[in-house]
């Protein structure tokens, strides 16, 4: 029997709105009931999030699977900011279920910011060796009974073979549409590149709607849900799907990647960006030319390491 673990169903995601999000503070924390509650433009989908005044957050998990991380993010969350260079969010409370809603939930201090894409980088080498000292600092933190991958981070840090059926009905969906056979050399690649078993903490979900901004630079990281210890190469997708080609090198240089973890860290960009492409393959969007675009720079850069002495 295969020991690979299982993603599981899809999770059913409920819906909350405003005024639920205002019975649940006034009845749980009365210190914050007069503060008005808005949605948050561009929230996320593992949470929904809402404005509590103009200093916190609140952030209430959209299915029971997403539902695991609370308790993790308010253990590891408050431990994991003083080792950091960025700020990251800090849960000032938590919340019960109630008001109809059947989770636990969080109030957060809010982090200014606006969230980083390659327009709003002001310096692109500079943002990419910025992002790598802070996964450096998170990597090197003690991992003792740190969360191990599982349901809670959807086993990042864990193989990528978790990822496989994914991967490979997305390359099925493509076939005439992208080069299916460089994409699955890479893709074989990154299964077959070893992990050493050295244990790092990592974030999970380095994506640019996770990584702000101030005045173009580099200025919190937030959304820990995916957080764990185990293979950081997980973190590393950023590179092809944010940073630039000179900045993806510094970044490669400043975190000492080998080129194990390289091509476990494409990977991890390769096989979300196919899925990506696969679900907007007839979409005449952003998003579909944005997942071609980074496809493509993928495609490049392994071409280009393949043909280095």
């Amino acid at each position: 029997m295969s020991s690979t673990p299982h993603l599981g169903p899809v999770p059913q995601r409920i819906a909350v709105d405003a005024e639920q999000v205002r019975r649940l503070v006034a009845d749980q924390f009365p210190q914050w009931a007069g503060h008005p509650v808005q949605p948050v433009a561009n929230g996320g989908w593992d949470n929904w999030t809402f404005h509590l005044g103009s200093r916190a957050l609140v952030r209430l998990p959209s299915a029971s699977e997403y539902a695991l991380a609370v308790d993790k993010e308010h253990r590891w969350l408050p431990a994991l900011a003083p080792r950091l260079p960025l700020p990251i969010p800090i849960p000032l409370a938590k919340g019960e279920p109630g008001a109809g809603y059947p989770y636990s939930w969080s109030i957060y201090s809010w982090l200014d910011g606006e969230t980083a894409s390659a327009d709003r980088i002001a310096d692109p080498v500079r943002f990419a060796l910025d992002l790598a000292e802070f996964l450096s600092a998170l990597q090197s933190v003690d991992t003792t009974d740190g969360p191990r991958p599982g349901q809670h981070n959807w086993y990042r840090g864990g193989t990528l073979r978790t990822y496989e059926e994914k991967a490979q009905r997305a390359l099925t969906a493509l076939d005439g549409h992208v080069d299916i056979d460089l994409a699955r050399g890479i893709w074989q690649s990154a299964l077959d590149a070893r992990w050493d078993g050295v244990e790092r903490w990592f974030h999970g979900d380095v994506a640019q709607g996770n990584l702000l901004l101030n005045d173009g630079k580099l200025s919190a990281v937030i959304d820990f849900g995916t957080c764990g210890v185990g293979d950081p190469a997980c973190d590393l997708a950023i590179a092809w799907t944010l940073l630039t080609a000179d900045g993806r090198q510094a970044f490669r240089e400043r975190l000492s990647v080998d080129e194990a973890t390289w091509a476990r860290g494409r990977g991890w960009a390769l096989w979300k960006t196919l899925v990506t492409c696969a679900q907007t393959l007839h979409d005449a969007d952003d998003s579909a030319a944005g997942a071609l675009r980074i496809l493509g720079e993928i495609f490049s850069e392994y071409e280009l390491a393949q043909r280095r002495p």
